[in-house]
């Protein structure tokens, strides 16, 4: 296998990406507070403060002055460079973000979906619709965007790529197979990546991330998947497929899962996993019978308020087990520094899942392979994916513009 060379310019590519993060971090930064966080010299820092405030990237923020030395100019993200928007679709509803370009949250929209279609159209429709919307409403909250002031529009789709162009086999989903179709509706710069990835950036750009090299986002909905970071760099495997651990066996013969297989941790932790768990313990009880899985998972937060029903603490009780079970070979592969639960499920449910689950994991993990681990729901609030896809569409655009040659991934 050939090994592939950094280049100077790979290097300072880099570099500008630190800066960044810490710039997204800080919110505002002086060179000499930049150099500090990132650990570059005071000459890279310089150098690639440069670069950002000719590509409009970085503006001065204000100077400040004491009795000794010169002035100190602090630096921040330019929010008015243009606006990136970053589409959820999952399998219940689209959600459309707009951001400006320092990725702060303008206005958005979300249209509901019918879990049992994904017909391209059907899907498709549901996309533009909620970008049109989510335009819509910037004007409303008087932030009105010109679609030609719209850098880049990420769209997280379930499912992964193959060499970046083709369906993956791992959980299909037949939009993959009409970006082109996808691109002409919407008509402006498009990026296309799975929630798995999305939620990982959105963990490095805004979470954990900035405090650890090596972490697991577990992500927990209607579907279950886990976004790998190892050593800052988000794992994605030979055809971006790596994360699909909702796929991984649970439990020899179990359940079906929607993918077709049988004992996956999806059909134990996913939202119609835990419905079925409740069914089994009490099949009388009026939330083993809610069609929608959201309502169900709200309903099941709100009733777990002492004094909860007996067959609600053990549908809990059993979820934790299943969860910590399915974590812990996770940490026995990964060996991660931190894992965080995020996703729609993970933040009606955490308060009451983690306690259990970490217990589970120490029990389970090998050795002293979770002696240091922490494990917590994640503080990147909102929707997660969308903050992430729309983070993926800024590195992009940053790409486009030659800032950026490293560690973006070629999108489709």
């Amino acid at each position: 296998m050939a090994v592939t060379r950094r280049t100077s310019r790979d290097i300072r590519s880099e570099s500008r990406l630190d800066v960044l993060h810490a710039l997204l971090a800080a919110g505002e930064a002086s060179r000499g507070d930049l150099a500090g966080v990132t650990g570059l010299s005071n000459a890279t820092v310089a150098t690639v403060v440069s670069d950002l405030l000719e590509g409009g990237i970085v503006t001065e923020a204000r100077r400040t002055g004491g009795r000794i030395g010169r002035p100190t100019t602090t630096l921040r993200l330019n929010g008015n460079r243009g606006r990136i928007v970053g589409v959820d679709v999952a399998e219940t509803y689209v959600r459309a973000t707009v951001f400006d370009s320092a990725l702060d949250e303008l206005a958005s929209a979300e249209v509901a979906t019918d879990e049992h279609h994904d017909e391209p159209d059907y899907v498709i429709d549901a996309i533009v619709r909620a970008l049109d919307c989510a335009l819509e409403n910037c004007a409303v909250e008087g932030a009105r965007v010109a679609r030609e002031d719209v850098l880049g529009v990420g769209i997280s789709l379930p499912g992964g790529m193959q060499r970046w162009t083709e369906v993956s086999v791992v959980v299909p989903n037949e939009a993959w197979l009409h970006v082109d179709r996808l691109r002409d509706r919407i008509g402006l710069p498009i990026v296309v990546d799975n929630p798995l990835k999305a939620i990982a950036t959105a963990e490095l750009w805004f979470g954990e991330g900035r405090r650890h090299k090596s972490m697991i986002t577990v992500n927990l909905g209607t579907g279950v998947g886990a976004g790998i970071v190892l050593e800052g760099t988000i794992l994605r495997g030979a055809q971006n497929g790596a994360g699909e651990w909702g796929h991984s066996l649970l439990a020899l013969d179990g359940r079906r899962c929607r993918c077709g297989r049988q004992g996956c941790v999806e059909a134990y932790v996913g939202a119609a996993g835990i419905q079925q768990t409740l069914a089994a313990i009490a099949p009388e009880h009026p939330l083993a019978a809610v069609p929608l899985q959201r309502e169900f998972i709200g309903a099941l937060a709100a009733a777990l308020e002492p004094p909860a029903h007996p067959a609600l603490t053990e549908t809990l009780e059993r979820t934790a087990r299943y969860l910590g079970s399915a974590i812990a070979d996770l940490v026995a592969i990964v060996n991660p520094e931190m894992i965080t639960l995020t996703g729609w499920t993970a933040w009606a449910l955490g308060d009451h899942l983690v306690p259990a689950v970490r217990r589970r994991v120490h029990e389970e993990a090998p050795g002293d392979s979770a002696a240091d681990l922490a494990i917590e729901v994640s503080t990147v609030r909102g929707n997660s994916v969308a903050t992430g896809i729309a983070t993926i569409a800024l590195e992009r655009f940053l790409g486009d513009v030659g800032l950026v040659t490293t560690r973006v991934p070629t999108a489709i």
